[in-house]
């Protein structure tokens, strides 16, 4: 079998999604059985093979080997300078870590030009709802899903979240960024590193100890189905969202938007049987994967006081907006996941937001269609981003790199 990998507003308005509402969970290690059609993937039809049973047989292969033979930080200091869709790969690479770059780095050839740029233009003028859906909603949804938070937990990143949140961050930002799947843009960039690196966590987390007694029925991390329930934690949850906030979607937009994360799929190393052909089938397919796992744990509970104190220090240093950050995650997610991540109840904060939020929506739709308004929201989404990850980066900058070993066990 041949198979995959895979992530406080983006960063926190992405990144939060990057770690990623809808009902009571299993008991521990329950899942229902792969019934999904691959006659409603993108590529129409497929083996129809459990993705739970499916990784990424040849980046899994390679990263083994690159990890064992001790060229991690070679391979490392050769990435850090390839940054553009456009740029040749870096000289040093060992050779077969640039035969598989030079495959992964290419869209597959049902990619469309077109709807690129027109998920480009939706994200220029709703960013906000995008930014906040895919970052603080997303990343709590990611923290009540038991193996993604038990993943990030006890892999290396897990030791030190602010960074951690950054790295994810560089993905999630180039998903939505304007120039995304342009020559000098970089989603292919950070997509590709992105994969590499759930190779290399594939390879390192089961023999964390930590890891191996979590009780998730995992042998080995990040299977295919494990990537499109964190794809629908954030994709599918958030037009879900978008829809019960009544903000006008045209279809082509709709269409444009699932496109980029269709595609983000594809070159994160998902077989094309598993990506969903359109929202409906997407839909069908979180009902499945997503909806029933559900569940809280210690991990989990920890990782969202981390990151919901990382987005307070970010809007009020010193965190003082704590309680106002716990109410926003608490309306964007819903109590029942809201209680799984042990996020504390906000009686007042809850109400307002609740009471405010659909005029806000309202007021927001009606600016949106008048002169210079996109441009300007767009400004000030693309500020807000670049405080994320200054703040998170402490103003040094972090890169995706792969890692060499999990987090120190406890």
């Amino acid at each position: 079998m041949d198979g995959l990998s895979r992530r406080k507003m983006l960063a926190a308005g992405g990144a939060l999604g990057a770690l990623g509402a809808m009902g009571a969970g299993p008991p521990a290690g329950a899942r229902e059985a792969w019934t999904w059609a691959p006659s409603g993937s993108v590529a129409g039809s497929g083996e129809g093979l459990d993705p739970e049973w499916v990784w990424d047989d040849e980046a899994d292969t390679l990263l083994a080997s690159v990890i064992e033979r001790g060229d991690v930080a070679k391979v490392n200091d050769a990435l850090r300078t390839w940054t553009r869709n456009d740029q040749a790969l870096p000289a040093g690479l060992p050779q077969d870590v640039r035969a598989f770059m030079e495959k992964a780095r290419q869209l597959p050839s049902w990619a469309d030009r077109t709807a690129l740029e027109t998920a480009a233009a939706f994200n220029k003028s709703r960013g906000f709802y995008l930014n906040l859906l895919n970052g603080v909603g997303g990343g709590m949804l990611s923290t009540a899903i038991p193996r993604e938070a038990r993943s990030v937990y006890y892999s290396k990143g897990g030791a030190d979240m602010e960074d951690r949140v950054a790295k994810t961050s560089m993905l999630g930002f180039a998903i939505g960024d304007l120039n995304a799947f342009r020559p000098d843009g970089d989603v292919i960039v950070h997509a590709v590193k992105t994969r590499m690196v759930h190779a290399a966590v594939r390879h390192l987390l089961p023999q964390s100890p930590d890891w191996s007694r979590t009780g998730e029925g995992q042998a080995i991390p990040i299977s295919q189905a494990d990537i499109m329930v964190t794809w629908h934690s954030l994709a599918t949850y958030t037009m879900r969202k978008l829809v019960e906030w009544k903000v006008p979607i045209s279809s082509a937009d709709a269409a444009a938007y699932l496109h980029v994360w269709q595609v983000t799929a594809h070159m994160l190393g998902v077989r094309d049987e598993y990506i969903p052909v359109s929202w409906d089938a997407a839909h069908a397919q979180a009902a499945q994967v997503l909806d029933p796992v559900l569940r809280s744990t210690r991990e989990g509970i920890e990782l969202t006081d981390i990151l919901l104190g990382q987005l307070a220090e970010q809007t009020s240093p010193g965190g003082i907006d704590r309680p106002l950050v716990d109410a926003l995650a608490r309306f964007l997610v819903g109590d029942r996941v809201a209680d799984m991540d042990g996020i504390p109840e906000q009686p007042f904060w809850e109400k307002t937001i609740a009471a405010l939020w659909p005029k806000l929506v309202a007021f927001r739709e009606k600016l949106i269609p008048l002169p210079l308004v996109p441009a300007l929201a767009w400004t000030i989404d693309e500020a807000v981003r670049r405080y994320i990850l200054f703040f998170l980066t402490k103003g040094q900058g972090t890169r995706i790199e792969i890692p060499d070993t999990n987090r120190p066990a406890s």
